[in-house]
């Protein structure tokens, strides 16, 4: 725990407008710990509030790398949001510097040096601009909003389309199945925790669907699936919207890399239309809502037509399963190596999680016709 003389020594290594008059916690801090700035009037007499985070090393042991990613991706969009007359300040998430009077020589020469600031205890600190008059969403409860969601996510990735710069990996092997089933074999043959004997039905599930999974997976590494900009956690409330209810901007940058941007349309499908939980006991809950995935692919689709090249239109469905896939396979994994990566609220909750994943696989693969169906009529 930091105190607050702590966190506004910390806060005084940032170019904020004015010196910080309170600092409280923002939000459950699952893996970074966030912090609400309020600054003293500045000169002009206009009070801006910030957003610190402590930055969680042992999930991104590469902070230097991510914040560089974030720096990259966020000059890009607001260069272009300037050029079409919009306000960078509230569509594109604003990285705060650090002040140069506050930095060592070591620290001015380091890779993004000036993007993070890490203190004695080896912790990480970040900042941005908090984005006022901004509001956002914990589930997309309707259509009307997970058409919003997709539009959010299809304009960040519209935006990107052009993006050319390489970008860090800052977590290895992220959604890459070849990796996960490098994993997945070691889990099988160390068998931690004793597990493997009783989950032959649910190792059998994954094994029969592998070859397909490797399929997709080789048209990302050969090229035919282009390698953009990816955000990697395209749930809504990291969408933020005006009061209005129209997209401002993506926000929770730290996991943007590169890889087929239609890992970003799998991963939000996986979540928007899932009409049960994604740990759900009760299995008759769980299944594909083709009004969500209709709605959500038509917003995602009313920004992303022109940018999406013809092998992308056409695995754009299959991502769904992809992503729903490498999620029960996670979770399984997780189980058999004894729960040592998700958090659990019981000893089940992993195999809970697995079975779920898989029923909603399941209605994936049973409606897969009708979802390719949508995407070809929202193309045309």
């Amino acid at each position: 725990m930091y105190t607050e003389k702590e966190l506004r020594e910390i806060t005084a290594k940032f170019m904020t407008s004015a010196e910080a008059e309170s600092i409280k916690p923002l939000g459950p801090g699952f893996i970074n710990d966030t912090m609400i700035v309020s600054a003293h009037k500045n000169e002009s007499g206009r009070r801006e509030r910030y957003i610190l985070q402590r930055k969680n090393h042992l999930v991104f042991p590469d902070v230097p790398g991510m914040m560089s990613n974030i720096d990259l991706v966020t000059s890009h969009l607001r260069k272009k949001v300037t050029e079409a007359g919009g306000d960078p300040d509230r569509e594109v998430l604003k990285v705060i510097r650090r002040r140069p009077e506050s930095m060592t020589d070591e620290e001015k020469t380091a890779p993004a040096g000036d993007l993070y600031y890490r203190d004695a205890n080896g912790n990480y600190w970040a900042m941005c601009l908090f984005i006022e008059g901004s509001v956002t969403f914990e589930k997309a409860d309707s259509p009307a909003l997970a058409y919003k969601g997709g539009e959010g996510i299809g304009k960040f990735q519209s935006m990107l389309a052009d993006f050319t710069h390489p970008l860090n990996e800052t977590i290895k092997g992220f959604h890459n199945i070849r990796w996960r089933f490098e994993q997945w074999d070691e889990a099988l043959r160390r068998d931690a925790a004793g597990r493997v004997k009783d989950l032959q039905e649910e190792i059998g599930w994954i094994e029969s669907r592998k070859d397909e999974m490797l399929k997709f997976w080789d048209m990302v590494e050969d090229g035919t699936l282009p390698t953009r900009v990816t955000h990697n956690d395209t749930k809504i409330s990291n969408i933020l919207f005006d009061e209005k209810g129209e997209v401002l901007c993506v926000i929770d940058l730290d996991t943007c890399m590169s890889s087929t941007s239609l890992n970003d349309f799998g991963d939000a499908i996986r979540s928007y239309a899932n009409t049960g939980a994604e740990d759900d006991r009760d299995l008759d809950k769980v299944s594909l809502s083709m009004e969500m995935f209709r709605a959500y692919t038509a917003g995602y689709l009313s920004q992303r037509k022109s940018t999406l090249c013809e092998s992308e239109t056409e695995y754009l469905a299959f991502s769904a399963r992809y992503i729903t896939y490498e999620q029960v396979l996670r979770f399984l994994m997780d189980y058999i190596d004894g729960d040592v990566y998700y958090k659990t609220a019981y000893p089940e909750h992993n195999l809970v999680r697995t079975r779920a994943q898989y029923k909603l696989l399941r209605s994936m693969e049973e409606q897969y016709g009708q979802m390719r169906e949508a995407v070809a009529e929202l193309m045309a």
